[in-house]
């Protein structure tokens, strides 16, 4: 991917895989609500009632596991960091809840 776009240095493919970790987490904790235990039904049947909230652990854990990677390895400081941080948890936040959203839509056609 860093060929197609141009910016394929060592900070971008570890937050690339920062997110991609946490969106595939999120989307397997949501995916087939019906097994499990009933505790595990229980807590994805609510992510699936509220997706905007369960999106905000993925993109918390996005941010969090990220700045020190922005900070250390980019040089950007303090602030840089931070707000390149917030930047690809809000967008991981994004696209969390929408796939949140379209799992939820598959969820009510299964049953």
């Amino acid at each position: 991917m860093g060929l197609l776009t141009g910016g394929g240095d060592l900070v971008w493919a570890l937050g690339l895989g920062i997110s991609l970790f946490a969106l595939i987490a999120a989307i397997g904790a949501v995916s087939k609500p019906g097994e499990g235990d009933r505790v595990t039904r229980q807590a994805r049947q609510w992510s699936l009632q509220h997706p905007w909230k369960f999106s905000l652990l993925p993109a918390g854990i996005t941010a969090v596991l990220d700045y020190p990677v922005q900070l250390v390895l980019d040089g950007e400081g303090v602030f840089g960091s931070a707000w390149h941080s917030l930047w690809h948890g809000a967008l991981v936040y994004l696209i969390a809840g929408i796939l949140t959203l379209s799992m939820r839509g598959r969820a009510r056609t299964a049953r």
